[in-house]
Order: C-alpha cells, then structure tokens, then sequence
C-alpha cells in the first residue's frame, strides 16, 4: 500500500507571553485578519484557509510563569498538515499504527478532524482534515461555535476506523457534535 501523504501545510500556534504584541505583530507583517478571539486564545489568517496562526496566550494558561517544560513553553506548539479526506487522515492513521506510531490526542475541532502526533524529539503536528469545502461555511461555524467552545470534542480513532470501514459514509465524520464534552486543552500546552 502506498504511503498517504498531507495535501498542503496549513497553519502554525505558537505559545506566548506577549498575546497583544504578538497579535499586532501578525496583523501588521502578513495582514492577518483575526478570525476568533478570547483572552487564551487567538485565530488568524491573510488568506482563505480558516486560520494560517494561532496564539495561545500563556500569561493566561499558564499565569505562574513556570516554564517547566525542558524545550521551554514559548514558541511554537504545533505545525499543521492537511489531508485531502477524511478516508486519507483514517487510513493514514491505521498505516502508522501498523509502524507503532501513535497520535497522543484526537479532536474533532468543528473546522478540522484533527489527529496530534510528537517526533522523537518532542515537536508536535497536527494531521487534519477540513470540515468545510469554503472558507466561507468555515467562518460561519467559527462565529456560531468558538465562544462556547473553541477547542472541541475528542474521538477514538480505532472506532472511527472502524465505523468508515464498515461502510460508514465519510461525511459523517466532519459535523462535530456541540453538546458532547468538551476536550481540555492537550499537549505542551498542559504537560
């Protein structure tokens, strides 16, 4: 079987302890437009995709100042692929499986099925699918959902896989579902 590969990279989140100077920063190099804000957290983008930058504030997440984590907190927290289906992100799943690799958390994020997966080293990726065909239909949920819930609900990956292999129709995947619990924020973020 061959190998299943990313489509496009899609968007980077750095950790911060200069959320405003930062948002700025991002506003005024690229144009950058902020999709959703919150104190913790922020979206942004120059382009069509959903968001190119997050921001997690840490002077919030992390208001101690303890930098406890040996790579440090600040600076990047993940970078982000793009897989072109849902089929695509599920199978690719199953073919590292099979290699004993691992993601450490899986989020249906609203805008994105999302899958987090750490290198030998510690740097985190995201593997992800779009929930939306438009920039546009992306937006709206991001308007309608974020402020109730701007991380998402978790997903057991096996049962996914699963629920596709037995004829499950892949768009059924992509609706995320509001009123299931909402996941804690995961990664370097919490240690």
């Amino acid at each position: 079987m061959s190998r299943i590969r990313p489509k496009k990279f899609a968007h980077v989140v750095y950790r911060t302890r200069r959320f405003e100077q930062m948002l700025q920063w991002y506003e005024t190099v690229f144009d950058a437009k902020i999709q959703y804000q919150n104190p913790a957290l922020a979206f942004l983008t120059y382009d069509d995709e959903h968001h190119r930058f997050a921001l997690a504030n840490l002077s919030l997440l992390r208001p101690d100042g303890a930098e406890t984590d040996g790579r440090g907190m600040i600076g990047v927290d993940h970078v982000a692929y793009t897989y072109a289906s849902v089929v695509d992100l599920l199978e690719n799943y199953a073919q590292l499986k099979q290699k004993g690799i691992l993601p450490y958390w899986c989020v249906h994020h609203g805008i994105t099925v999302s899958m987090y997966y750490a290198d030998p080293d510690g740097n985190q990726m995201e593997f992800q699918v779009d929930c939306f065909r438009s920039s546009v239909d992306a937006n709206e949920f991001i308007d309608a959902h974020f402020s109730a819930n701007p991380i998402g609900v978790e997903f057991t990956p096996e049962d996914w896989l699963a629920r596709l292999r037995a004829g499950e129709p892949p768009s059924s995947f992509l609706s995320r579902l509001d009123h299931q619990p909402v996941s804690p924020i995961r990664g370097s973020i919490q240690g």
